[in-house]
């Protein structure tokens, strides 16, 4: 009974291992910093993001040149000042530098989320051209260089190249060619 038992569970490893051989397990990786930067319309989000980033950059050097004014002006007269005008003085340039902070703060959260609503439609559309690649090429994981993950790739796994070129197909560009 006892060899039944260790002969049937024999088996059921075996039918099992040969499973998983049967099973196997087909990688790919692409470079999406190198995708992002040749995606139709990313180089259109990124002039309009800038254009849009400029009056905040404004807005930032102003309240910059505000608070050196203000703190050359109170080096420049603390020694006539009574200690009461010189604490007067310190109390508004702090007010001063804890509004820049939070408006500092505020544009740039502004800015990172006018970036995301730019750069989302260029997203989208990069991550269905990797998800049909990978069912196309049945693909069971597709890795991120840009992200570090990946230390050594045989070349020939790599999909940037073929992610790029069905982006640009997909804009009309069907010779594939390079955006810039």
């Amino acid at each position: 009974m006892r060899r039944t038992s260790f002969a049937l569970m024999a088996l059921v490893f075996l039918l099992s291992a040969g499973a998983v051989e049967a099973q196997t397990l087909k990688i790919g990786y692409i470079n999406s910093q190198e995708i992002l930067v040749n995606a139709p319309g990313a180089e259109e989000a990124q002039q309009q993001f800038d254009q849009e980033m400029a009056t905040y950059q404004q807005e930032i050097a102003q309240l910059e040149t505000e608070l050196q004014n203000m703190e050359t002006a109170l080096q420049q007269q603390q020694l006539t000042l009574s200690p009461e005008a010189k604490a007067n003085r310190e109390q508004q340039l702090q007010a001063k530098f804890q509004e820049y902070q939070q408006r500092s703060s505020q544009l740039q959260e502004t800015a990172n989320q006018r970036r995301a609503a730019l750069i989302q439609p260029v997203m989208d559309e990069i991550t269905a051209v990797i998800e049909t690649l990978r069912e196309e090429g049945a693909y069971s994981l597709i890795l991120d260089a840009a992200a570090g993950s990946i230390v050594s790739a045989d070349p020939a796994l790599d999909l940037t190249q073929e992610v790029i070129t069905r982006l640009q197909i997909q804009d009309g560009q069907p010779d594939g060619s390079p955006l810039r």
